[in-house]
């Protein structure tokens, strides 16, 4: 119980934690923007405020994905935030049962046809994940599916994670799910944990870092990091699963609150958007909008999208396999 107490303590004292930027104006004068977003995007956007004017105009709060998704569904219009980035799917959630964004009064001129309330940031695409070195001291098949993951040959040699914590594992499920069913992506997940062992991680970059270290073989993780890590000269690769490469968007969106609406949101989604891809693109090269290119090595060979509208219903949906596959693994 004391465990409990003070993780939770301190991961309280870590989403209450922000990122002051300047000293001026008082707090009910500043935005302020919740994110779940990684480090880099953070400091993308930031940098990107800073160098246009918002300095000292604004705080950030970052929080976990599934924590922020939360306060989202449960609060509403009585968030503290003005302007959020998230995952794309609890953003359609929470304007469903919410209805507490605005539409964006800006042109994006995104590739794809998005909801007036939202715009995405990034896009994050899954792979395996592979250390070349261990591969070749272990003797073992170069995987070309997820399912292959399933084959005890590999086991002990796998990290993947966790849907119950991370976002990134809903990549995994979707390309098990759309491809197998949920019968039989029940089955070659549960393998998959069986090989996993104690390598089942709450945290999305846990399999690549193991991967980096050569503490396993093989993990499932975000594909533009691997290419950055092999761009790097580090012992890793990737694979484009025959299943197919399946994505996440991350947006931002402006809480509407009415006339207690701050006019600086909508202008610092804009500025993020219209100034800040370029920084962005840095880490997460996908490319989003018109005009926008990648190095091919970033663009997947297999790219493919869930045929199901991607919902909090939809992911609670898949964890329950998550815990199933877990229970036939004996976890």
């Amino acid at each position: 119980m004391r465990k409990k107490f003070l993780a939770a303590a301190v991961a309280m004292t870590l989403a209450l934690s922000a990122v002051l930027t300047g000293c001026g104006g008082s707090a009910s004068d500043e935005v302020v923007l919740y994110t779940n977003a990684d480090d880099e995007a953070i400091e993308a956007m930031k940098s990107t405020l800073d160098e246009n004017g918002y300095s000292g105009q604004y705080i950030i709060q970052s929080f976990g994905t599934s924590e922020l998704g939360g306060k989202l569904l449960a609060e509403g219009t009585n968030i503290e935030a003005d302007l959020v980035t998230m995952s794309s799917f609890y953003l359609d959630s929470a304007q469903e049962q919410q209805h507490m964004f605005k539409d964006l009064t800006f042109e994006t001129n995104a590739m794809e046809e998005y909801p007036s309330f939202y715009t995405p940031i990034t896009a994050q695409e899954g792979a395996i994940l592979i250390n070349t070195e261990m591969m070749k001291e272990n003797n073992l098949p170069m995987p070309a599916s997820i399912k292959d993951l399933a084959d005890p040959v590999y086991s002990g040699f796998i990290s993947v994670t966790d849907i119950a914590s991370s976002s990134t594992a809903w990549l995994l499920l979707q390309a098990l799910v759309d491809n197998y069913g949920e019968e039989e992506a029940t089955q070659i997940l549960a393998d998959i944990y069986k090989n996993a062992g104690p390598h089942v991680e709450s945290s999305g970059s846990a399999p690549l870092k193991k991967v980096r270290a050569g503490e396993v073989a093989i993990g499932f993780g975000l594909r533009h990091q691997a290419v950055a890590d092999k761009e790097d000269g580090l012992p890793v690769d990737y694979v484009d699963p025959t299943e197919g490469n399946y994505s996440l968007t991350e947006s931002i969106a402006v809480v509407d609150k009415g006339d207690k609406s701050k006019e600086l949101a909508m202008e610092m989604a804009e500025c993020i958007i219209t100034k800040g891809r370029s920084k962005l693109q840095e880490y997460y090269p996908l490319p989003i909008y018109e005009g926008e290119t990648a190095d091919s090595a970033y663009m997947s060979a297999n790219p493919k999208v869930f045929p199901e509208k991607l919902t909090v219903d939809l992911l609670e949906q898949h964890q329950k396999i998550s815990e199933n596959a877990k229970e036939l693994a004996g976890k």
